[in-house]
């Protein structure tokens, strides 16, 4: 009895696995990353497809095609190809910055549709084309690698808000937010930087954020593990380190609104020009970063109000707060809201200054 069913059980995986499609690493193109830009009225698609050598580098090959939607590309770049191209391996979708300007929406719903492309994938905007910073030779391990890489440390451990496919079309399709993605630029043959942040109404680039303001934009969207910013105390210089940040939200009055955010930050010194970093240091320091916070998170909100976008969903929190919310209404009195800022800091490690 035992016997019979390990044979029908053993049957039945030989019968399931010949409905998989099969494809050998060897026998195909994997695209690591793709890119899009505007060219002649087109869309100029460019795919990174990695070549694995005999002495383990990698080579970066790139094909390039234009079309009129993300499928066809890929299509027309099937033509070049001797093997198929799968896109199950993608890390890193670039957007050049004049397709970003004009909506990206329908590029993505090819990200969508594909069962093949993870949620995860990284995605960006370019200062300039995507297909220039393909053309470069970035480490040993690959572009995709490294341009994912960048995307994911600067998350992780700097100043760079959670961002990829599914956390854009999450803020892309919510009402009440809209979505953000990073801004890169090629700055040398070899290197590509982070060069802020992209600021989307809707499906379009409007905006951007400043690296020198990324880090007060992460502290009102996202959570930090870790970060870092420099800050100045009776003439002597801190670098002051993130470890963990907290905002809430409170809408105080409707008609017109009215906003309370707090943020709380638990950080460490991890510079100091001075020569001790006494408790008194400590105060001083903790209350000039308080200060600047929440002057430079006022400042970026304003910014937001006049370019009438919300990518830190005070729309969807005050639709969170009231019955029967309208978004009409809100768009109309989102510029004129008043958002007021408070900050706590608590230092609780001087790092290797002490």
């Amino acid at each position: 009895m035992r016997g019979q069913k390990l044979f029908l059980l053993l049957l039945s995986l030989m019968l399931l696995s010949g409905c998989v499609q099969k494809e050998v690493v060897d026998d195909v193109n994997i695209a690591v990353g793709i890119g899009l830009d505007k060219k002649d009225d087109q869309i100029l698609g460019s795919v990174m497809i990695p070549v694995y050598k005999t002495d383990r580098s990698i080579e970066n090959f790139t094909f390039t095609s234009k079309g009129t939607v993300t499928r066809d590309i890929i299509f027309q770049m099937s033509h070049k190809s001797s093997q198929p191209i799968v896109t199950g391996s993608l890390e890193v979708g670039l957007f050049g910055e004049e397709v970003a300007r004009e909506g990206i929406i329908e590029f993505l719903d090819a990200f969508q549709r594909d069962p093949s492309v993870g949620a995860r994938v990284y995605l960006a905007v370019v200062d300039g084309t995507a297909s220039e910073i393909f053309k470069g030779n970035y480490g040993d391990r690959g572009n995709a690698i490294y341009l994912s890489g960048l995307i994911q440390q600067n998350t992780e451990r700097g100043n760079m808000p959670l961002t990829n496919v599914h956390q854009f079309l999450f803020d892309f399709y919510q009402k009440g937010k809209d979505p953000f993605l990073p801004l890169l630029k090629k700055t040398q043959p070899d290197l590509v930087n982070i060069a802020g942040v992209a600021l989307f109404k809707d499906e379009k680039v409007i905006d951007s954020i400043p690296t020198s303001k990324m880090f007060y934009f992460k502290l009102l969207v996202d959570e930090y593990s870790e970060g870092t910013i420099k800050i100045k105390a009776d003439n002597k210089e801190s670098v002051i380190k993130s470890l963990k940040s907290k905002y809430k939200f409170r809408l105080k009055k409707r008609s017109p609104y009215e906003f309370d955010i707090h943020i709380n930050i638990d950080a460490l010194v991890s510079e100091y020009t001075g020569r001790t970093v006494s408790k008194k240091v400590v105060k001083k320091i903790e209350k000039q970063l308080e200060r600047q916070v929440a002057s430079e998170c006022t400042k970026l909100i304003k910014k937001f109000q006049e370019k009438n976008i919300d990518p830190i969903g005070l729309g969807h929190f005050a639709k969170t707060q009231t019955r029967g919310f309208d978004f009409t209404k809100w768009t109309e009195e989102y510029p004129n809201a008043e958002v007021k800022v408070s900050v706590d800091v608590s230092i609780a490690e001087v790092g290797v200054v002490e």
